[in-house]
């Protein structure tokens, strides 16, 4: 249904959630000359001010509306959300409200425990290498909403809070870069995390591509292409590049799957699949800030910040891709990761374990390696010390890894924060010993 249908029946809508989704809603709303009502149980001054200027009012949950965009940190069985569809609201999500409003603008849509960032951005880089308009948005910067009136495909990151809210979504080429571990304090179960991933594809039909790793099965309607990390092709076998020749920083499972998905996505558009090109994109693509990245060097050691990395499936691929022998940092705050998969990716290659924050320690002994433990200051200065910490255990050579497993909230605002903090406290230690950026 258009937003002039809507508009013509008079539709109530409210905005449940005033975060960096539903604010970019309530944008979108008021683009498309449309009021809504807003309901946040803790609006900061820049939500205020932006309500203020698109003319929205505080509405009241215990109301009726017809549709309700709800954003992804609010639970879809949360006693609001019930109550609203038990009165006959439809609750959807930043993605589905795209999808109606710009039914013939293409999607890829990207989800995974782990990976789907960096394939997100991947993809959107392979697009744009083949002459496509492509745009990055959802669980990534920026918000969907911001960009479908200027993408010609736009490339989606989606989060199992976000796929809890995507009733009727029909993606054309759908990738899950793998299922693991994770959020099961707002999910309950691992079962209902994974069902919620696996919205993904609930709406895909004959002609649609999953992308999806070997190993892995899912029910679906769509065509399934099957990746792994030890080779990047077409889904002919036609091979675009070895994983020995990918970027620094770039994982070859994310390469792997990123390559299928480009592939379906030229062909559903009609385009030619260039594979000199693909590779050339391959070739020029950088990983994202704050995933695997290597911010220093000093000698024969490198600081790797993967501040990102507080699910088991990153942590683990952290440690497999990393150089030994390995100073991990490890520390934050305790989310209740799986550690047996890390200690057995750690073992052989992990020379000491760095503890710093809130739980660093606790998750150390737990994970049975050699220890020691650091404090400091302030933040920062924690953070100098492990870093500093790190490279003195590695004698010339080998990587500091952060690899947290922990998150950021014991010592920081978020992830960035404390990846540039290490990032910082890397490139002084490096300088100091004659090294440098990377």
């Amino acid at each position: 249904m258009s937003a002039g249908e809507w508009q013509e029946r008079g539709r109530k809508w409210l905005v449940y959630g005033l975060g960096r989704s539903g604010r970019g809603a309530a944008r979108f709303l008021a683009g498309e000359g449309l009021r809504a009502d807003w309901v946040d149980m803790k609006p900061g001054p820049d939500d205020l001010a932006l309500m203020q200027e698109l003319g929205f009012v505080q509405g009241d949950p215990a109301g009726s509306y017809d549709v309700v965009v709800a954003a992804p940190g609010v639970p879809i069985d949360h006693p609001d959300l019930l109550a609203l569809r038990a009165r006959g609201a439809d609750v959807i999500g930043e993605v589905v409200l795209a999808a109606r409003q710009r039914p013939t603008l293409p999607m890829v849509g990207i989800t995974g425990t782990a990976g789907k960032g960096g394939t997100t951005v991947l993809v959107a880089h392979l697009l744009r290498a083949c002459g496509v308009k492509a745009l990055e948005g959802g669980n990534i910067d920026p918000p969907l909403l911001d960009v479908v009136d200027e993408a010609e495909v736009a490339v989606v990151e989606l989060s199992s809070f976000q796929l809890e809210r995507v009733p009727g979504l029909r993606l054309p080429v759908a990738v899950i870069t793998n299922l693991g571990v994770d959020h099961l304090d707002r999910h309950g179960s691992i079962e209902m995390y994974h069902a919620a991933k696996l919205n993904i594809t609930a709406g895909q039909r004959a002609g649609d591509v999953l992308v999806i790793p070997s190993g892995l099965r899912v029910s679906t309607e769509a065509t399934v292409r099957l990746f792994t990390a030890d080779q990047i092709t077409l889904s002919d076998g036609t091979e675009v590049l070895t994983p020995a020749d990918l970027p620094e920083g770039l994982h070859p499972a994310n390469a792997a799957a990123a390559v299928l998905a480009t592939e379906a996505m030229l062909r559903n558009l009609g385009r030619p699949v260039d594979t000199t090109i693909l590779r050339e994109g391959l070739l020029t693509a950088k990983p994202v800030a704050g995933r695997f990245e290597t911010v220093a060097r000093a000698g024969n050691v490198k600081f790797i910040e993967d501040s990102i990395a507080t699910r088991t499936l990153a942590v683990e691929a952290a440690l497999k891709r990393a150089t030994p022998p390995i100073a991990w940092l490890v520390g934050g705050r305790d989310k209740g990761a799986e550690l047996e998969p890390l200690m057995a990716a750690a073992r052989g290659r992990v020379t000491r374990v760095i503890a710093f924050g809130e739980d660093g320690e606790k998750l150390a002994t737990q994970l049975g390696l050699p220890f020691e433990t650091v404090t400091g200051t302030d933040s920062d200065d924690i953070m100098h010390n492990a870093t500093q910490a790190g490279f003195n255990t590695l004698n010339g050579e080998g990587t500091v890894l952060l690899a947290p497993i922990g998150t950021s909230f014991d010592l920081f605002k978020d992830y960035k924060a404390r990846g540039a903090s290490f990032a910082r406290a890397a490139q002084a230690i490096a300088q100091a010993h004659g090294g440098g950026r990377s």
